[in-house]
């Protein structure tokens, strides 16, 4: 099953989840949602850019010279290294910045204003409906990040998933779409039999993933993360410590306490 997953580790531009391909072409559907695209670029060019912030001001300030200094050191270490400059830098200097950073902020306030009042209904609408996706976006990026550093587990592939890792390099096609196109076509057309081998491998994936999960979620209850864990595990839980909470309760009722002193008297 390694080869299998190192594989698809391998292919450049590979989605890492397919768990099913199904091309279809629609020339109106794509020149109509072009012409949307085209639309809101134009309205997001003549919105006013939100101001950079006074940290990220110093930032931009810095990093040139952090990367004169320190031609051999990664962005990463770069951006530590400005992040703690910004924490030692005096208030007298920090006030600079963020003076700077207040005006600016200011100025851009009443420029967003006379921009809404500019757009008609329709427009403000979709204004809030961007914002509302580049917030859902974010969240979602910062969440999988989040989940990356704390090691959960890869989903479990499909045997499409599989057998297109498997075949994608001596694919038919020259962009990644018409060699997925190729390869769902190819999967299409194999027998039963010849699909029993990835089936199979996709039921070892499956049981991978299970054990890895199951450990990985004790580690996260462990590190007080309990919010990371699936649905009906976290049911579980709860219902052992209900079970749990019951049974201390009914084990220091009166009834139970005044038997276990008449016990400990008589003894």
């Amino acid at each position: 099953l390694n080869t299998h997953r190192a594989a698809s580790e391998g292919l450049p531009g590979l989605p890492g989840r397919l768990s099913s391909y199904a091309p279809r072409e629609s020339c109106c559907l794509a020149a109509a949602a072009g012409a949307i695209s085209a639309q809101r670029q134009s309205e997001r060019n003549n919105a006013p850019k939100r101001p950079l912030t006074a940290y990220f001001r110093f930032v931009k300030d810095q990093q040139p010279i952090f990367r004169k200094q320190n031609p051999d050191v990664s962005v990463v270490e770069i951006a530590k290294k400005i992040a703690h400059a910004w924490k030692e830098l005096p208030v007298s200097e920090k006030q600079t910045y963020e003076g700077a950073a207040k005006v600016e902020r200011q100025a851009y306030k009443e420029e967003l204003a006379l921009y809404k009042a500019q757009l008609s209904p329709t427009q403000v609408v979709a204004l809030k409906e961007e914002r509302r996706r580049k917030l859902a976006k974010k969240k979602a990026m910062r969440k999988k990040r989040e989940l990356t550093v704390l090691g959960k587990p890869k989903r479990p592939r499909t045997s499409f998933n599989i057998f297109m890792s498997e075949h994608f390099q001596e694919a038919k096609g020259i962009s990644v779409q018409a060699k997925m196109k190729s390869l769902f076509e190819e999967w299409q057309n194999l027998s039963s039999s010849q699909k029993q081998t990835y089936l199979q491998l996709a039921e070892d994936d499956k049981i991978r993933y299970e054990n890895e999960m199951k450990s990985w979620e004790e580690q996260m209850v462990d590190v007080g993360r309990e919010d990371l864990i699936r649905y009906k595990n976290r049911l579980k839980k709860k219902m052992v410590k209900t079970i749990k909470k019951v049974q201390r309760t009914e084990a220091s009722s009166p009834e139970v306490m005044a038997k276990l002193k008449t016990h400990s008297s008589e003894e």
